[in-house]
């Protein structure tokens, strides 16, 4: 099945049913009790500094756990399983002074990683093929504010930068094989626009048009992103890149982030897509949300009419995606919404003008 096909393929399973994404890495990581010497393989093993911790390395020095978490996670009900690059940028990874090489590497192993995976999984069961979406997460520096209290003006990083960096990663998760673009975790949305102008920038220059799936983070329940947006002007921010899919994960779980979902399914002419926290964290970090408590949650969006898209972030695991698929299976997807032709802005509040 060529790419053009596999994009056909999951814009047809959309119509037809509520797609479910699969559910954290991190957790699973942690769980595998890993040391460094497991993060840092033959290939890093005289590398200055700390390397553990460093989830997305793992695509290079224990590829093993990579797929098999791609398995488990397929095995439990996922039609999409995102790649293992969440903080595979050059900025992220300056942190463990990683050269621009190695975070190439990253993405374009991380990416054939997930694409073996799906198609392991597509010649198992043809019936549901499987999905791999390239992940975009957050840089660990923003445009949209200050780097210094004392300083309004003042940035870490220019738009040129964040540009050049996303760039580089799309570039190599394109050439790994995924099926689409995930921008995820998005607390900043000029982050975003620099990854999704990079996106767009590569199709111009001949690269295959993948579909590009938004998911921004509202941080508390003001109901705004970091960077200050309502859930509508973050939509309005993003609307021009007409992506597959737009809607939030992390910072939340379920029950404080319904408001903000169904303010997206309201307003949003895509499909939209969820995956909360297992709840909020306890007072040691960790989430005791139950598999079929965030399942529940989910059901409930989706026989409401709210979403396209499900499953799960911090603290879910391949039993929280294998209770949400059981519970949405057979469920209607949210139609999608024809909204009347009209001037519509974003700045930290929408504003809309009848045409």
């Amino acid at each position: 099945m060529t790419r053009t096909d596999r994009i056909a393929a999951l814009h047809q399973a959309a119509r037809e049913r509520i797609l479910v994404l699969d559910g954290s890495w991190g957790v699973m990581i942690q769980r595998r009790g890993l040391d460094e010497a497991d993060f840092r393989g033959d290939r890093f093993i005289d590398h200055a500094g700390q390397m553990k911790g460093n989830n997305d390395i793992l695509c290079l020095t224990r590829p093993d756990i990579v797929a098999d978490l791609h398995d488990q996670y397929f095995a439990a009900g996922a039609d999409i399983s995102e790649t293992n690059t969440f903080s595979a940028t050059t900025i992220a990874q300056d942190d463990y002074r990683l050269d621009d090489q190695a975070v190439w590497d990253i993405n374009l192993e991380g990416a054939k990683l997930a694409r073996a995976a799906a198609d392991r999984w597509t010649a198992k069961e043809p019936t549901r093929p499987r999905f791999a979406a390239g992940s975009i997460g957050p840089l660990n520096k923003m445009l949209s504010m200050s780097s210094d209290v004392n300083d309004p003006g003042a940035r870490g990083v220019t738009f040129d930068q964040v540009y050049q960096a996303y760039r580089h990663q799309i570039a190599a998760l394109h050439q790994g094989g995924v099926d689409l673009f995930l921008i995820e975790t998005i607390t900043d949305t000029l982050n975003c626009k620099a990854a999704i102008k990079a996106i767009k920038d590569l199709e111009d220059e001949g690269y295959e048009p993948l579909p590009i799936w938004i998911s921004g983070t509202i941080t508390d329940r003001s109901g705004r992103t970091l960077s200050g947006q309502t859930a509508e002007a973050f939509w309005n921010s993003v609307r021009h890149a007409k992506p597959f899919a737009v809607g939030f994960n992390c910072a939340l779980g379920a029950d404080l982030m319904r408001p903000f979902i169904a303010d997206l399914a309201r307003v949003a002419d895509t499909l939209v897509a969820a995956y909360p926290n297992a709840g909020l964290p306890n007072a040691m970090g960790q989430y005791d949300e139950e598999p079929h408590e965030t399942a529940h949650h989910l059901e409930e969006w989706a026989k409401s009419g709210l979403v396209n898209i499900v499953g799960g972030c911090c603290g879910t695991t391949p039993d929280h995606i294998r209770h949400t698929a059981q519970e949405v299976a057979g469920v209607t997807p949210r139609e999608i919404p024809e909204r009347p032709v009209a001037l519509r802005l974003s700045g930290l509040e929408p504003f809309e003008a009848a045409a």
